[in-house]
C-alpha cells in the first residue's frame, strides 16, 4: 500500500512540474533576442503606437522615471533626492553609495527593489507589476571607505535592471564598475533603450562604457550620471554609427513602433 502511494505521489509531482514552470515569469526580451525578426503590418503599427507609449523622464543623477501605459510608475537608482510627479509604485536601487539608494524610502512605495542581496546572496528579481515585468542581472562593484574587507570588489553588489513593457526592453546599467562578459550580455538579452553612466571615473572609463553601449546596440541610449563629462567627448567615443538628438524637455514619450531606425543618443534636459 505504501509503495503504491509513493508511485502515485511521484506521478502527481511529475505532472505538477510543467504547470509550475508555466506560471513562472517569462522574459519576452530574452525570447526576442533569440528569435528571428518578424514583420509587423503597417496598419497595426499606427493603431498600436499611442496605446503602447511609455514616458521616460530624467529626474537627475541616475534616476529616470518610467511611466507605463498601464499606469505603473518606476524610479531607477532611487535615493529619494530626485523626485518628480507622483510617488512611484516601484523603485530600484544600487548600493554604490547613498546617491543611489535609501534604506528609508517612503513607506507608501509598494515595491522597493534592492540591486544587492540582503542575505549575502545575489539579488534575484523577477517581478511582474501590472503591465511591466522587472528582472535584474548582477555585476560586481568596487569597495569604498568603511567596507570591512581587503577584497577589491563586492561580488554582485550592482544590478543592471531590465524593464519589459509595451513590447519594449528598457535597461538601466546602474553603477557599473567593470566590463561585461558574454554571460552578462546573454543574460541581458535584447535592449531597445539603455540608460548608461557617462561620468568616466566613478563608474567606468568612457572607453569602457562606450564599448558596452556599442555592443548592446540599443535603438535609444539615454546618458546619466554625467557630472562634468563633456557630452562631446562621450559622442566622440561612442562612434559615428549613433545619431545625436538633444531635447529641450525632460520627458521622452516612445513606443515600440516609434523607435528610431538608426541607433540614437537622446540627451534629455538636465543631463
Amino acid at each position: 500500500m505504501l509503495r503504491c502511494f509513493s508511485v502515485v505521489f511521484a506521478l502527481l509531482s511529475w505532472l505538477m512540474v510543467p504547470a509550475a514552470a508555466q506560471d513562472a515569469p517569462r522574459s519576452e526580451c530574452l525570447a526576442m533576442a533569440n528569435a528571428t525578426p518578424r514583420a509587423t503590418p503597417v496598419g497595426l503599427r499606427e493603431a498600436a503606437a499611442k496605446a503602447d507609449e511609455v514616458a521616460i523622464t530624467y529626474a537627475g543623477h541616475s534616476t529616470y522615471y518610467i511611466d507605463t501605459p498601464g499606469g505603473v510608475r518606476i524610479a531607477t537608482d532611487f535615493s529619494g533626492a530626485n523626485t518628480t510627479g507622483r510617488l512611484p509604485d516601484i523603485v530600484t536601487m544600487n548600493r554604490a553609495h547613498s546617491t543611489h539608494y535609501t534604506l528609508f524610502p517612503d513607506p507608501h512605495i509598494p515595491h522597493v527593489l534592492h540591486g544587492w542581496g540582503d542575505d549575502g546572496q545575489p539579488a534575484k528579481i523577477a517581478l511582474r507589476v501590472g503591465d511591466v515585468y522587472i528582472r535584474n542581472v548582477t555585476t560586481d562593484i568596487r569597495r569604498y571607505y568603511g567596507d570591512d574587507s581587503s577584497a577589491e570588489m563586492i561580488r554582485d553588489g550592482n544590478s543592471i535592471f531590465i524593464f519589459e513593457v509595451a513590447g519594449l526592453c528598457i535597461g538601466h546599467l546602474g553603477h557599473l564598475h567593470h566590463k561585461l562578459d558574454d554571460s552578462h550580455f546573454a543574460a541581458i538579452g535584447r535592449l531597445d533603450i539603455v540608460m548608461v553612466p557617462i561620468d568616466g571615473t566613478y563608474t567606468m572609463s568612457l572607453d569602457g562604457i562606450s564599448d558596452i553601449t556599442r555592443r548592446l546596440r540599443a535603438s535609444v541610449v539615454l546618458p546619466m550620471h554625467r557630472f562634468a563629462t563633456p557630452l562631446e567627448e562621450f559622442m566622440q567615443k561612442i562612434g559615428q554609427q549613433f545619431e545625436i538628438d538633444v531635447r529641450t524637455e525632460r520627458t521622452l514619450t516612445i513606443s515600440r513602433e516609434t523607435l528610431p531606425a538608426t541607433p540614437t543618443v537622446i540627451i534629455l534636459k538636465g543631463v
